[in-house]
């Protein structure tokens, strides 16, 4: 990705991202696209090809935005109870800050699959989650090698950790207060005890 000439594609990706957060795919007309875009149907079939490709570009900048820095605070974590808060932390924020937002890539893969998007949607966000879901599985590990855990399987942590933020997901947009996600928060963080 990069610049096309004097179109920014990756700039172009991040301002109609939104629409498919808000309005998701089937919501989200090329007209749609075209108006964010500020570029007629030719440059956009130049720039991207079809909305489904285009919502495959948006989909893996998303996941850019949504996995790459929770994967690198757990791939490099030297204690795992600090790392797993700051991730679960980090999505809460984000969800806070613009609650209005679809859950992003998994938001995208359950509405895609059956309305023209193809399974490559779905796949890839599929992908996406089971990134984190490896991550927190190998940090886990570590931390279970190092007697940092109590006796359990990592992987089923790691799945328990990636459903609950899969939940709160839901609950940012249900926009249920701070202290509702901070009981919630607190509870999640006892399992590793």
């Amino acid at each position: 990705m990069g610049r096309n000439g004097d179109f920014d594609v990756d700039r172009s990706v991040d301002r109609a991202m939104d629409l498919f957060w808000r309005r998701g795919y089937t919501g989200t007309s090329l007209q749609d696209l075209l108006g964010v875009l500020s570029i007629g149907s030719l440059g956009f079939y130049a720039a991207f090809g079809s909305k489904e490709q285009f919502s495959l570009r948006a989909l893996e900048r998303c996941s850019a935005l949504q996995v790459e820095d929770p994967v690198k605070i757990l791939e490099h974590a030297a204690e795992i109870r600090p790392a797993v808060r700051e991730v679960l932390v980090a999505m809460i924020e984000a969800d806070r800050a613009d609650p209005s937002r679809g859950s992003g890539a998994a938001g995208e893969a359950g509405e895609a699959g059956g309305d023209g998007a193809g399974p490559s949607v779905a796949e890839r966000a599929v992908a996406a989650l089971c990134r984190v879901e490896s991550a927190l599985a190998g940090a886990l590990d570590r931390a279970k090698s190092r007697c940092d855990l109590p006796p359990g399987d990592p992987v089923e942590f790691a799945r328990f950790l990636t459903t609950f933020v899969r939940g709160l997901r839901v609950v940012g947009r249900a926009r249920l207060g701070r202290s509702f996600v901070e009981d919630a928060l607190a509870v999640a963080m006892r399992a590793l005890d």
